[in-house]
C-alpha cells in the first residue's frame, strides 16, 4: 500500500520555560495578554506535521510521497528526509518565499505556546496532485495533513473527484477554517484523525453529532494523550489502546505526528485498526521521549520489546514481520 502525505514542512523553534505559564497571567486583566518569558533554551528542529509523519512512516521502513511546498532553503532538509527514506518528488519549491517556521515555548508542565508562520506553505493550494501521483506510479491512500486551509480542501477535492480514498487531518487548522469548509474537507474522507479536543471542535464546526461524523467517513481515529486512542469504524464495536508507559517526557511537539505515522505505516503493512493504533502509540512514545520532531532514533529491538512489554508477543511478532529493514 503507497501513502502520499499532504502538509506543513516547517522548521522548528524551541524554547524551553523553566516555570508555569499560568502563574505569569493574572485574572484581573483578562482583556489583554502582554508577557515576556525569559527562556533557559533554544533549539531548532526540522519540522512540520506532512515531514513528522513522512519521516515517521520511513522510519518504520514505509516509503511515503511527501507532497508539500517549501522554500529554496529546504536543500539540507531534503537531503535529510531523502536519506530517511521519504520520497520527496512532489514538494514543490517556492521561488520567492521561505519554508514555514513554528516558533513554541513550552513550559515546565508541558504546555506549549506557539506562532506558525506559513512563508511557502501558502502555494500549496496550487499543487495539483493528479501529475504527481501519476509519476510515482499512483497511491492508496492520501493524507490531507494540516496545511494552507485552500490546500486542504482542494486535497480533498480532489482525492473525491478521481476517486482516491484519503485520510483528513485538520489539526491545528481546525480553529481557522469556517464552518462549511470543516464540513467540506470532512465528508467522504475514509480516515479523520484527531486528539479529543479537535473530535469535539470538528463536531461544533460541522454541527454533526459523532455518530453522524462516523456516517460521514470510514473510520474516526480519535487520540487521547496518556490515555492511549479509540478508534471507530462504521458498523464495529470501538476499539480503545492503551498508551505505553513513557520513559521520560521531554518534549511533546510532534507527539500526534508520530502517532499518525505508526498508523498509518501499520496501515500500509495490511494490519487491523488495533495493531495500527498500537503502532501509533509506540511510535508517538518514542517522539515525547525525544527533543524535537525527527530526533528519535529507532532500533528494531527496543521498539519490539517494548512493544511486547505493553501489548503483548502476539502483537509484536506480527509487527515484526514487517520491520526487517529497520536497524536492530
Amino acid at each position: 500500500m503507497r501513502v502520499a502525505v499532504t502538509g506543513s514542512v516547517a522548521t522548528d523553534h524551541l524554547m524551553r520555560f523553566p516555570g508555569r505559564f499560568a502563574d505569569q497571567l493574572t485574572p484581573q486583566q483578562p482583556h489583554r495578554l502582554s508577557v515576556s518569558f525569559l527562556v533557559d533554551d533554544l533549539q531548532v528542529h526540522w519540522g512540520g506535521v506532512a515531514a513528522n509523519v513522512a519521516f515517521g512512516m520511513a522510519s518504520l521502513g514505509v516509503r511515503p510521497v511527501l507532497i508539500a511546498a517549501v522554500g529554496s532553503d529546504f536543500v539540507d532538509y531534503r537531503a535529510w528526509l531523502e536519506r530517511h527514506g521519504v520520497d520527496t518528488s512532489g514538494v514543490h519549491v517556492s521561488e520567492r518565499a521561505g519554508t514555514a517556521r513554528f516558533l513554541c515555548t513550552i513550559d515546565a508542565e508541558h504546555n506549549q505556546l506557539g506562532s506558525f508562520y506559513a512563508g511557502a506553505m501558502s502555494e500549496a493550494r496550487t499543487i495539483e496532485l493528479a501529475p504527481i501521483l501519476q509519476r510515482v506510479g499512483g497511491v492508496d491512500l492520501v493524507l490531507v495533513g494540516p496545511n494552507d486551509p485552500g490546500a486542504m480542501l482542494r486535497h480533498s477535492a480532489e482525492c473525491r473527484s478521481r476517486g482516491v480514498p484519503f485520510a483528513v487531518d485538520p489539526s491545528q487548522q481546525l480553529a481557522r477554517m469556517s464552518d462549511a469548509d470543516v464540513q467540506a474537507l470532512v465528508s467522504g474522507a475514509a480516515y479523520l484523525f484527531g486528539n479529543d479536543d479537535e473530535a469535539s471542535l470538528t463536531e461544533s464546526k460541522t454541527g454533526w453529532s459523532a455518530e453522524q461524523v462516523l456516517e460521514q467517513v470510514g473510520v474516526r481515529v480519535t487520540t487521547h494523550g496518556p490515555l492511549g486512542a479509540v478508534v471507530e469504524s462504521r458498523g464495529q464495536p470501538a476499539v480503545s489502546v492503551p498508551a505505553p508507559t513513557e520513559l521520560s517526557q521531554v518534549d511533546p511537539t510532534g507527539v500526534g505526528d508520530g502517532f499518525r505515522a505508526g498508523y498509518l505505516a501499520a496501515l500500509a503493512w495490511g494490519l487491523g485498526p488495533r495493531r495500527c493504533a498500537e503502532v501509533g502509540c509506540m511510535l508517538a512514545t518514542l517522539v515525547l521521549e525525544t527533543v524535537g520532531t525527527q530526533e528519535y532514533q529507532l532500533r528494531r529491538g527496543h521498539f519490539l520489546q517494548r512493544f511486547a512489554d505493553c501489548y503483548g508477543e502476539q502483537a509484536a511478532d506480527e509487527v515484526a514481520a514487517h520491520l526487517h529493514g529497520v536497524p536492530i
